[in-house]
């Protein structure tokens, strides 16, 4: 009987509805649709043609619906209900079964993505809060508890001054031209720098260590602030190390300004540190103003000796010339020479004038023979006194005038030389004593040493911000590097 209703349903001719194309975008069955029969199709009469087209109107039926009742009549073009694997289940040989090709086969194909689950917590979304507490909360936690409850405060004294230097030159200095040369007037910044250096150095330390006992002072919350404090046995190194970290430099090096910040437990302790470092300091200038002092006389004093000795062999040297030649002055010999000779030029012309005079007189003429005689002997000697000048020895040393003017003017050139020398180092040992009864470098105090009211450090705010800033950095570069390592595995 059931074979003859499916040959009769086969034969039927199909109906073309319009709603033809609904058939194959209709979800297939969900899972489970075949009820309490164990996924099989409850059997049945076979439909009829007028309901080969109603699967495509008609919805899903749900998860154990009617469509799993007994006896429920099945269309013929349904998709065949899916397994828990997702692929549609294999319907039996059959009269009903959809042949390959149709459209009831290419809506069998059709694969339903499941619909997306609610999120949900992971371990590795716990493991991220986790770290997060233990990284950024955590620590945040206990520094703000150690700011707050057991570091101390600390009080600021400030304190300002520069190292000036004499601008003024004494008389002595201006008159010999060597205020450049001892540096008067000259930039101070050198001299800053050197105080600089001196405020770090572990020598102030040892000093106000000895005055202070700043050891004791900041080993006085020990050990329940560590951070803060030293330790009381410790070495000078340490101490200087943890002076830096108190004392705050500030330094221009154009204007030579230099600002200090000294941080203590106490107001006034924080002051009496200023001020011995500003008495430190002081005399750390009067002990450069010494050593210039000392430098200066000490130069100045050997120029002026050098330039003696130079003098004394010059005008030694000048003697012993003139007692070789027994000239006193050279050029006064040569002055008294070329009077003789000028002398002799002038009777030379008179005796001319006179024998032009005695034209007309016969050669025998007594007169005319006299001015000849008068005239050659004239000649005879303005040419020897001229060949003295050149060849002739005039001295018992056998030296001729023109060696004897060189000597001569090379001993006078430094005789001069050696006198100039001389007062010039006359004039430099005249400033270095002026300057040596006065200081020339002296420290100016801009901002004297101040007294806290308030606490003012440690500055818990700003600490807890930047510590907050690096731990946040540091928890996402860690996640960072999970999620890469995460992703490349």
């Amino acid at each position: 009987m059931a074979k003859d209703d499916s040959e009769a349903a086969n034969s039927a001719p199909k109906a073309q509805p319009a709603s033809g194309p609904a058939r194959q975008d209709a979800p297939p069955a969900p899972q489970g649709a075949a009820g309490g029969n164990g996924g099989n199709p409850a059997p049945g009469p076979a439909p009829g043609p007028a309901q080969t087209a109603a699967p495509a109107a008609r919805p899903p039926a749900a998860q154990g619906g009617a469509a799993g009742a007994p006896g429920a009549p099945k269309p013929q073009g349904a998709p065949p209900a899916r397994p828990a694997g997702g692929k549609p289940a294999q319907q039996g040989a059959g009269p009903g079964a959809a042949k390959p090709g149709s459209w009831a086969a290419a809506v069998a194909e059709v694969e339903v993505r499941p619909l997306v689950q609610p999120a949900r917590m992971k371990p590795r979304h716990r493991g991220l809060l986790l770290g997060l507490g233990l990284v950024v909360v955590l620590p945040l936690v206990l520094a703000a508890a150690y700011l707050w409850i057991l570091a101390r405060d600390q009080y600021a004294s400030t304190v300002g001054f520069t190292v000036r230097q004499e601008e003024a030159a004494s008389a002595g200095a201006l008159a010999g031209g060597l205020a450049q040369v001892l540096g008067v007037g000259g930039s101070s910044g050198s001299n800053a720098r050197v105080l600089y250096e001196f405020i770090q150095s572990q020598e102030l330390v040892e000093l106000v260590q000895r005055d202070l006992d700043i050891r004791a002072h900041y080993a006085q919350g020990w050990p329940m602030d560590p951070v803060f404090s030293i330790w009381p046995d410790a070495t000078i190194e340490e101490l200087t190390r943890f002076w830096l970290r108190m004392v705050r430099i500030s330094y221009d090096e154009g204007s030579g300004l230099i600002e200090i910040e000294v941080r203590a437990h106490d107001p006034q302790f924080a002051r009496a540190m200023a001020e011995r470092l500003v008495a430190e300091s002081q005399t750390m200038i009067n002990q450069l103003n010494d050593t210039a002092r000392r430098d200066a006389m000490a130069w100045a004093q050997q120029d002026m000796d050098q330039s003696v000795a130079r003098l004394r062999t010059a005008r030694e040297a000048l003697t012993a010339f003139r007692a070789s030649t027994q000239i006193v002055d050279p050029a006064a010999d040569i002055q008294g020479r070329m009077g003789i000779l000028t002398s002799l030029q002038e009777q030379l012309a008179q005796a001319l004038v006179d024998l032009d005079l005695l034209t007309g007189v016969d050669d025998s003429d007594p007169r005319r023979r006299q001015l000849a005689r008068r005239i050659e002997v004239i000649r005879d000697r303005i040419a020897q006194e001229r060949q003295s000048f050149a060849a002739q020895d005039v001295t018992i040393s056998d030296t001729d005038y023109p060696t004897l003017i060189a000597r001569y003017e090379s001993l006078l050139v430094d005789k001069e030389v050696a006198e100039a020398t001389y007062r010039a180092a006359q004039a430099q040992l005249d400033a270095a004593r002026s300057r040596a009864e006065r200081n020339t470098l002296y420290l100016a105090t801009y901002i004297r040493p101040t007294l806290a009211q308030k606490s003012e450090y440690p500055d818990r705010p700003v600490l807890i911000l930047l510590a907050g800033f690096f731990l946040l950095m540091l928890w996402s570069v860690l996640a960072l590097v999970y999620y890469s390592l995460r992703d490349r595995g």
